[in-house]
């Protein structure tokens, strides 16, 4: 048996949902409320320029791994192209960003299964996940597939209900079409806080498409690389302006910016007008799929980016121990291990950590775009060099790079003019700093 190779054990099917369930998280459901408050109707434009964006940094990754599918995606290909610290910042920053993240979710799970059990002690629930999910990846990548699969079609289930019965609401109110739609232009009009509001707004959704590159992660045991991850790619754009900006319209054309889960979430307010008394059993079972599913492909990836790290050089040779069906056993209990750690540690401190860590995951999930951007620079300077010809191309390179990067700019000072994500932002050149020890260390 091959240990030194993972298994192309990911079909076309198993991709699409994992690409899907990549760009819907729980901040769709609980957390649009929020970003509606900054911006009004035009929280729909926020998502729909970020989500442009975003396609265009993921033709860029989908580019470099449709050329060389590796497990470890962009951090081999930053090693490789630009160098060997961008290498190891962009790895070890993923894979804390996506640590921090399982931790947030992992806790996350406790509280939902808590609106059921209130009595269930949430460090039981979240065990249970973390011992359930690490035992599903140490299996075979089929089945952390499969199990995607399942979870990221509940949650696309649950938004294209939820843009159905909005729809069916609105058509189905006394006042013709447009009135019917008013609430997108009344109340202050479409920009109700002026370009700085949807500015603001724009900082904030873009965290919402954070571990959409995950695409780029599964190249290394796609079946069939170079058809499948472009169809995956490729399916970004309409995903974004669906389940996105569909959602957004049918929100606020319901009701007035101002009130849109002013009473609940807006996705039980939308199941409630509907006359379904469960909307919101409704939603803590998707939320909760959609906690366990952010888990699981946290789980999915740090092992195979700490695969890949260690292949390059940048982390222990530990890592590049294989089991006989091609998974990186040891990244994945030393992954699911730290989340642990971290969930005791919430037990003890009641859950203050966890505000602070996410604060610093989202700067992480703009450093992971930046490295991207700024590779691909360099991967095709390498191709113009070698006179090296790429089968899927990145859109309008090399304007799309620079306007990407020019955009993630705008993101981080936009950021610090948002209270809560100030102290993210001046952890961000501590954190920088901290991979560069790191890098050091390791040299030596």
């Amino acid at each position: 048996m091959d240990n030194t190779k993972m298994k192309r054990g990911l079909k076309n099917r198993h991709l699409q949902m994992i690409a899907l369930g990549g760009a819907i998280g729980t901040g769709l459901f609980y957390g649009s409320a929020s970003t509606i408050a900054l911006a009004g109707p035009s929280v729909m434009l926020a998502y729909l320029l970020g989500g442009i964006v975003i396609f265009f940094i993921m033709r860029m990754l989908g580019e470099m791994a449709v050329d060389e599918p590796v497990s470890g995606s962009f951090s081999h290909y930053a090693t490789k192209y630009w160098g060997r610290f961008p290498g190891f910042l962009s790895g070890w920053n993923y894979w804390f960003n996506y640590v921090l993240v399982s931790m947030a979710e992992l806790t996350a799970v406790g509280i939902y299964m808590n609106f059921w059990f209130p009595d269930l002690p949430q460090w039981l629930s979240a065990l249970v996940c973390l011992v359930a999910i690490t035992a599903l990846n140490l299996v075979n990548v089929k089945a952390y597939g499969e199990a995607e699969f399942w979870m990221a079609l509940i949650k696309i289930a649950a938004i294209v209900s939820m843009i159905l019965l909005g729809l069916g609401l609105l058509f189905s109110s006394p006042q013709p079409f447009p009135e019917n739609f008013s609430n997108l232009w009344s109340n202050g009009g479409f920009l109700p806080h002026g370009v700085w509001g949807l500015c603001l707004a724009t900082a904030v959704v873009m965290f919402s498409f954070g571990g959409i590159e995950l695409i780029g992660i599964t190249a290394g045991e796609a079946e069939n690389p170079d058809r499948t991850i472009p169809r995956a790619i490729n399916q970004v754009i309409w995903r974004i302006l669906i389940f996105y900006v569909g959602t957004m319209v049918v929100l606020m054309a319901l009701w007035p910016w101002d009130k849109v889960g002013a009473e609940a979430s807006p996705f039980v307010q939308i199941f409630q007008n509907v006359g379904i008394p469960a909307a919101a059993h409704i939603l803590n079972f998707v939320v909760l799929t959609a906690a366990v599913s952010v888990y699981n492909s946290a789980i999915y990836s740090n092992s195979r980016m700490l695969y890949g790290l260690a292949k390059s050089g940048e982390a222990p040779s530990f890592f590049l121990k294989l089991s006989d069906h091609g998974v990186p056993v040891r990244g994945i209990l030393v992954s699911s291990g730290i989340t642990l750690i971290v969930v005791i540690l919430n037990y003890f401190m009641e859950g203050h950590i966890f505000m602070y860590l996410m604060m610093i995951a989202t700067c992480a999930a703009v450093i992971s775009w930046v490295t991207i951007c700024v590779t691909h620079l360099k991967f095709k300077q390498h191709c113009a060099a070698t006179h090296h010809p790429t089968k899927f191309h990145a859109i309008l390179y090399p304007f799309t790079n620079y306007l990407s990067l020019a955009f993630l700019a705008g993101v981080i000072f936009f950021m610090t003019q948002i209270p809560d994500m100030q102290l993210a932002v001046l952890f961000l050149p501590i954190w920088l700093c901290v991979l560069w020890v790191g890098y050091q260390f390791r040299r030596k």
